[in-house]
């Protein structure tokens, strides 16, 4: 078998594989031989058909499967062996490929046509200057965050009198005109409901201060805007029934549960932070100021990688694409899109293009290298991030270690993983070498940051 490669320009090339009897007569009579041991032939017995009936019957299939693999690895162990860079894969050629006719040739040529990857060249030194933007951790966003503790640690508690957003369980009676229980109108017994929520302002007010076992007129309809889903739910009625119904109701509360915050004490610090980590409230907000920095410097260096984005694109300057050859392969690889849409999204496909190859070069500059260890650093950030999202700063270590190898395990999953980590170290390599503009904003005006930015 031989292998040629024959370079048309910068962007395009050829690649010609060449396939004599030599090459594949003995892979074809081995596949004769092993498919005649498991050939079911009506007449004969499993693997004693005639060798002759089974190379007239199958014989030409074979040959071409055969040299389809011997092609196969003939073509992509040139390209490995001799380090060709290209885009996609090769696709066969339409314009010089010449017939095949399994029937009557014993010697092949296969013609294919590559996209050469364009050269990259790029540098950075102290003299790049980039944004590296820092959120500032204000006491405010440490109350808040110390207040959010407290209310999922909080507890239910009965109360006798309502307040804020308690919520009230009772009976509910319809009233007629006159303010007296309408005769056969709707009665629910242990109705729930939470006044703070309701649409009316007015409605609302009926009920603060409302105490245990007393009584309180409302109008359901005023109180959920009309809303048929809230009012069948207080009502316990139907939808339907629910959006025609305008009467006054008497609402007897026999409970009222208040959800009370957990105490700022060593139980809460010990929750959230582990056993001792914590023994005071000066300690406890240090802790959270220190969590919420680590939580915002992800977001940091993502937006430094946005903004060292387009210093790189300018030092990489315009590439020569292979423009025919990638319309034809994302058309072939999207036969669900049409010409005039590849066509339109053309643009925006080389600009992604473009930043793959240009992390391609740095990682390979920078000797970025992704071992199994780097994979699950990367998923346990990312699980203590989902965790941290339910208010769990402490993840066990056997838990965070179970989750974070399920993530390495999951093939899609994996591969984002493998993509973050190389990004990862590239960006870290990328702030050793520039200079970085360091600026302290607030979270309000970091986020305004990346307006009109993708």
């Amino acid at each position: 078998m031989n292998v040629t490669l024959n370079k048309i320009d910068s962007a395009n090339a050829t690649i010609a594989v060449k396939v004599e009897k030599a090459d594949y007569q003995e892979r074809v009579e081995k596949a004769l031989r092993n498919y005649r041991q498991k050939a079911n032939i009506p007449g004969f017995r499993k693997g004693m058909a005639p060798a002759g009936m089974i190379k007239k019957m199958f014989g030409k299939s074979l040959l071409a499967e055969e040299i389809n693999k011997l092609v196969g690895e003939g073509l992509f162990g040139y390209i490995r062996e001799n380090n060709v860079n290209i885009l996609g894969e090769p696709l066969p050629n339409e314009t010089e490929q010449q017939p095949i006719d399994f029937d009557t040739q014993e010697d092949f040529e296969f013609l294919f046509d590559l996209g050469m990857a364009p050269e990259v060249n790029i540098s950075l030194s102290k003299d790049d200057k980039v944004d590296y933007y820092q959120i500032e951790i204000t006491n405010e966003m440490v109350q808040k965050q110390a207040d959010a503790f407290a209310e999922r640690s909080g507890k239910y508690e009965q109360v006798e009198v309502a307040e804020g957003k308690d919520m009230l369980k009772g009976k509910l009676v319809e009233l007629d005109e006159a303010g007296n229980e309408k005769d056969g109108g709707i009665q629910a017994e242990a109705s729930v409901m939470i006044p703070f929520y309701f649409k009316s302002e007015d409605e609302k007010v009926k009920f603060e201060g409302a105490k245990l076992n007393s009584s309180v007129v409302f109008n359901p309809n005023a109180a959920c805007a009309g809303n048929e889903f809230e009012m069948a739910h207080i009502l316990k009625v139907e939808k339907e029934a629910a959006k025609e119904i305008t009467s006054n109701f008497k609402f007897t509360i026999e409970e009222i549960t208040r959800h009370v915050p957990a105490a700022l004490d060593q139980e809460l610090f010990d929750q959230i932070f582990g056993k001792d980590n914590v023994t005071s409230v000066e300690e406890f907000n240090a802790k959270i100021k220190e969590m919420l920095a680590a939580q915002v410097k992800p977001e940091s260096d993502y937006k430094f990688l946005l903004d060292l984005r387009p210093v790189l694109e300018a030092k990489a300057g315009e590439l020569n694409f292979p423009e025919a050859f990638l319309k034809r392969f994302l058309q072939r690889n999207n036969e669900n899109k049409t010409a005039e849409s590849i066509e339109a999204e053309y643009p925006e496909t080389v600009k992604e293009l473009t930043w793959h190859l240009i992390k391609e070069k740095l990682a390979k500059d920078f000797s970025v290298k992704v071992e199994e260890a780097d994979l699950l650093e990367v998923a346990k950030a990312a699980t203590r991030a989902q965790f941290a999202g339910y208010g769990m700063m402490d993840v066990p270590a056997d838990i965070l270690e179970n989750y974070s190898k399920g993530m390495i395990k999951d093939e899609k999953s994996r591969h984002g993983l493998i993509e973050r980590a190389i990004e990862d170290k590239i960006r870290d390599s990328a702030k050793e070498l520039v200079t970085l503009n360091e600026k302290v904003v607030s979270q309000e005006e970091f986020y305004k940051l990346f307006e009109g930015q993708n």
